[in-house]
């Protein structure tokens, strides 16, 4: 109940903070590819049921649905500005929504694809789909995408055994850092 007072009152703070910058790279996004400004993602969520996850669009409209890494050439299905928002972590923004309606919180596992089974099956073996996903988490503070799937799961499960307000705040701050500095962040 505590994680969701916080998410709740950090959730408004930063939905105000960056309420004008989300309206402003809406419209850059809208004015600059074609098709929507948010790309409504299919997640899988606590307990593995799926929900719709927006972010800011950085592909276009007809990139196939898979993990960016798995894409041939990922560089030639950006936007114009997708690159940027992306580098900066902007496209993350709108995941906002997703802590404010419950569905997601700041720190937890990052929610899967739909599509990635493998990532499902091996934290379902380990419990850690009784978590509600994060924008940040552990895993991402200690590698982010470059990680294999099973190194990505034992990050998961260190955050499921060793879950506080303290470890939150730790891995928040980290996670600030972090794209400060543009560490780990590739498009």
């Amino acid at each position: 109940m505590i994680k969701r007072i916080f998410d709740l009152i950090l959730g408004l703070f930063v939905f105000i903070v960056f309420g004008i910058p989300m309206l402003i790279i809406f419209l850059a996004v809208r004015l600059t590819s074609k098709g929507p400004a948010l790309h409504w993602s299919k997640r899988i969520g606590q307990y593995n049921q799926i929900f719709l996850m927006p972010k800011f669009r950085s592909m276009r409209i007809n990139t196939p649905q898979v993990a960016t890494h798995l894409l041939t050439s990922p560089a030639q299905h950006l936007t114009p500005i997708g690159a940027f928002i992306r580098k900066t972590s902007l496209d993350e923004l709108p995941q906002l929504f997703s802590v404010l309606a419950g569905d997601m919180s700041f720190v937890g596992p990052r929610p899967a694809l739909f599509n990635q089974d493998d990532l499902k099956e091996l934290r379902t073996k380990k419990g850690i789909e009784k978590l509600k996903p994060g924008i940040t988490g552990w895993a991402q503070i200690n590698g982010r995408d470059e990680l294999p799937i099973p190194v990505k799961v034992e990050f998961d499960c260190f955050y499921l055994q060793n879950r506080s307000f303290l470890l939150d705040l730790k891995i928040l701050t980290l996670t600030a850092l972090k794209v400060i500095v543009r560490d780990g962040i590739h498009h």
